[in-house]
Parts: C-alpha cells; structure tokens; sequence
C-alpha cells in the first residue's frame, strides 16, 4: 500500500482543517452571544439590514472611504475596483456588499469560499455575470488554492484560460469576463495569499461598534420590528451585545419576547435587565462560558498562566474553538492575557467576579 500524506485523510490535511472548522461552528451556535451567523438569524437579519450607505450606522473609515469610491465609479460610468471586506463576524461585511450594488444599481449574486468545490463552479459564475455586476464571495479564506490561482487573471484582466479536451488534442481557450465588482470577505485576512490580496483596489477593515452606535442600530431595528423601546433599554442591550451588531439584534428579539409575555410589549431599561438576567448575558455580554472560562484560569490555576492544551481538557472543550470563539472577545477588553507561558487572568477578570487580586500576578505578565 502506498504511505505518504493524504489530503483527504480525517486527521491530515484539508479534512482536518473542515474537522476543526466544524467544532468550532458547532460550539459557537449554541451561544445566544455568538457573532457567527446561525441558521435563526438569516431571515431576519434580511428584515433588518440597511439598503444604501446612508442608512448603515458606524464604521465611519470605511464608509468614508467607499462612499468617495462609489461616487468616483459613478461619475466615470466604471465597474467599481475589487473590494476586500475583513474583521470579526456580525459586523456588517455581507450588509455592505449588499449597499454596494445597491449604490451603484447593478446585480448582486452571492456565494461562499466552501460553496466552491471546482473549476467549473467558479467558471460557471463568472460567465454569467452581468456588465459592472457585483460578485460577493464570503468566507474567501476558505476558498481552495487551485481556485483562488484561478482568480488572478480574473480579476486583473477579465479573462479566465480553460483547458478543452484531454492528452495531445487538449487546447487552452481564453474566456473573456465581462467587467465587474468582486466584493470578498474574510474573518482571517492573515490566510490569504499575498498574491490574491494585491488584486483588491480597496481594503476596508471593520472594527467593532461603539455602544451609542449600537444603541441607534437597536433603535432602528426595535422600530423596523415594531417593538416598543426608549432609549434606557436600548443602551442596556447595546451594552451586552459585544461590539457587535448581529448579537444586539439577536439580544433585541429575545428580550421583546420577554417584553410580550411579562411586561405588556414594552422595552424599558428593567425590562432588558430581567429578560438579559433570565438569559444569563451579564453587563459585559459575558455568558455562561465565558464565565466557566474565567472562573476556570483563576480558580483552579491559581490565576494562570495555564496552557491552552490544559485549559481545553480541563473545559471539555477542543482547543480550536478556545481559540478562536472564547478567547478573542476576552483578550480584546482586557480580561484574559496572552503570553508564551499561557492564559493569564487580568486584574478587570478578578474584580469582575468580586475575587482580590494577587500581587504576584503583576510579575507575570513581564
């Protein structure tokens, strides 16, 4: 039998990076405060997201910088330059994608990195896109390498080489792509090739929200839904909802379910309190596993440094959704460090769970 590295192979290669993606998905869905999308969210969020730049709240850079982008294609009658769209989930990427085409009153189409399996998908796509069309691709890091090499000739000079017949009779044929706006978004910008990154005429990255931004996308969204809520209530949800407008609008519909059976429809500020308590999302947006995290590193590891292998099997959880799901949002405000030696518990985590803090956790960090 013949040995060497298997691609395919459960535990090797690309399967094993889908393997991770998947627990990582699968931890993340169970959480009322994801950022990721589940499956509840797509109608709605359908509802709710802004049509035209005008609408969409925050990320004022970015806005700026497109609104300049549009205005200039516009005005020469050209397809807009190739736009890479990146930051965290829930921020806004599709929605922007989605504004784009709106504001330049071309087509939008939609698909995903691992929507993309072969050549003849993506071929497919681009032959029938349309005149300075908008082609959104979400999740391009995921997208396969053989496909993105591919998308080089594409996007510099609209045309796509594709090999007709087999052996000695194959030939290479050369398809012309009609111009058009390929709009690309990415969780991970650090696993896309320098190569594909250099084809994008405009990079927009997205940072998270203030709370008065979100409590006006709360508001909007309550008035879009039709709930009843003044603005105390607003800032309570907005507060919880991690920078993150996707979680506000997922908190908001939670908490108007509360407000329909116990408090005759009406969002005020105790109302968001007792619906959020019921929910266990407290004052930091912090949930349950967020707090078993925390209470984890400082308890049972005397504050850290913990390893990430040790802190995994102490959770019951797999390494990768650590990494990726828990710990960014508890490293951004301050909560969790990060060092060579292993997670570390901050002096805000302490005080959070009314816990003094050791003076020889300062040393640490050194």
């Amino acid at each position: 039998m013949a040995s060497g590295f298997n691609p395919n192979h459960p535990f090797t290669g690309k399967a094993k990076h889908d393997l991770g993606a998947s627990s990582r998905r699968d931890s993340d869905a169970e959480r009322l405060v994801t950022a990721g999308k589940v499956e509840e969210d797509d109608a709605v969020e359908l509802k709710l997201r802004p049509t035209h730049l005008a609408e969409f709240i925050g990320q004022s850079k970015a806005k700026q910088q497109l609104a300049i982008a549009l205005e200039a294609a516009r005005s020469r009658g050209e397809a807009l330059d190739h736009v890479l769209l990146f930051g965290p989930p829930g921020l806004g990427k599709t929605t922007l994608a989605t504004i784009i085409a709106n504001e330049l009153h071309v087509g939008f189409q939609q698909t995903s990195g691992p929507a993309l399996q072969i050549a003849g998908d993506l071929t497919a796509i681009l032959t029938n896109l349309r005149e300075k069309q908008v082609l959104f691709l979400d999740e391009i890091h995921r997208m396969q390498p053989v496909l993105e090499e591919k998308l080089y000739t594409v996007l510099e000079d609209y045309q796509m080489d594709i090999i007709i017949g087999q052996g000695p009779s194959a030939r290479t044929h050369t398809l012309e792509i009609k111009p058009f706006t390929f709009v690309a978004a990415t969780t991970r910008p650090g696993l896309l090739s320098s190569p594909l990154r250099s084809r994008f005429g405009i990079l927009l990255r997205l940072e998270f929200y203030t709370d008065d931004e979100l409590r006006f996308i709360v508001e909007r969204s309550a008035e879009v839904l039709g709930v009843p809520i003044d603005r105390d209530g607003a800032s309570e949800i907005a507060m919880r909802s991690r920078g993150t407008p996707r979680i506000a609008n997922r908190l908001l519909r939670r908490v108007r379910d509360y407000a329909q059976v116990r408090a005759g429809g009406v969002i005020d500020r105790a109302t968001a309190m007792a619906a959020l308590t019921i929910l266990e999302v407290d004052a930091h947006g912090f949930d349950e596993l967020d707090r078993r995290l925390l209470r984890t590193i400082i308890e049972k590891y005397d504050g850290g440094p913990v390893g990430l292998n040790t802190l995994a099997a102490a959770l019951a959880e797999e390494q990768d959704a650590l990494e990726e799901v828990y710990e960014p949002f508890l490293i951004q405000i301050g909560f969790i460090h990060r060092t060579p030696r292993g997670r570390i518990a901050t002096r805000l985590a302490y005080e959070h769970f009314g816990i003094p803090f050791p003076g020889r956790a300062a040393t640490l960090f050194e």
